[in-house]
Formats: structure tokens, sequence, C-alpha cells
């Protein structure tokens, strides 16, 4: 299973005592694979720095960078699909582009987007990817 997971759910998968903690240990022990692009792990980092520290971007950063189920694209094609949040469209496009079954998020700005006939679009909730 590929997938691409949006920064707040990376973000809320950190803590250990978080319930959505199982994300993080389902890719440690390699259910899915992890689309990554560079813009995505731009922001990933910038994320982490500001809301935990330093030290966990870069650990999370050395994590992403070598482990085995993590897929490292780039999207050529900029889609344009999400309007209400453009800086979100780095998500959609990497999900077409790594044709991920799964963009997983939490974020209520793509779901106009599940209603789209083409490109068709697996958008799930975290909790959803977990059944």
């Amino acid at each position: 299973m590929r997938v691409v997971i949006d920064t707040n759910c990376l973000l809320a998968s950190i803590p250990p005592k978080s319930s959505y903690y199982w994300l993080y240990q389902a890719f440690k022990e390699e259910q899915f694979e992890w689309l990554i692009s560079n813009e995505i792990l731009t922001e990933y980092i910038e994320k982490l720095n500001d809301v935990y520290s330093e030290n966990t971007a870069i650990v999370v950063y050395s994590i992403l960078s070598v482990a085995p189920n993590v897929d490292f694209t780039e999207p050529f094609f900029k889609w344009q699909l999400v309007e209400l949040d453009p800086d979100d469209n780095k998500f959609v496009d990497l999900t077409i582009a790594g044709n991920a079954d799964y963009l997983v998020t939490n974020d209520i700005h793509f779901n106009p987007l599940k209603l789209l006939d083409f490109p068709k679009l697996n958008i799930v909730r975290w909790m959803n990817l977990r059944k």
C-alpha cells in the first residue's frame, strides 16, 4: 500500500502516548510505503521545528531519509485542485504522480476532491486507514 501523509497526521503520530501513534508503528513495521517529495519533506521539517523541536525534526528527517519503505518521488505536473488552501496541492500532486493508494489527512480542505471523477483520489482520514 502506497500512501501520502499530510503534515497534520505526521505531527499527531509522533508522541508515544498519542492515540495516533499507531501510524508511526505501522510505518516502522513497514506496513505501507510512504511517498514523499522534497517540497513535502521541507514542510514536515519546518512544522516539526515549530511544534516540537529541532532535535525532533532531525530525528524524523533521519528516519525518513533511510527507511526502506520511503519512496522519494517528485511530481512534474501541478494539478492545482485544492482551492481552499493552495499550499495543500503538493500532497495531491504527489498522490497522483506517485500512484498512491491513499492520501491520509484530517484536513477538510481536501473534502471537495472526494467528489472528482478524474483524477480519482482516495482521500481518507487516518483512522480509516487503520481499518
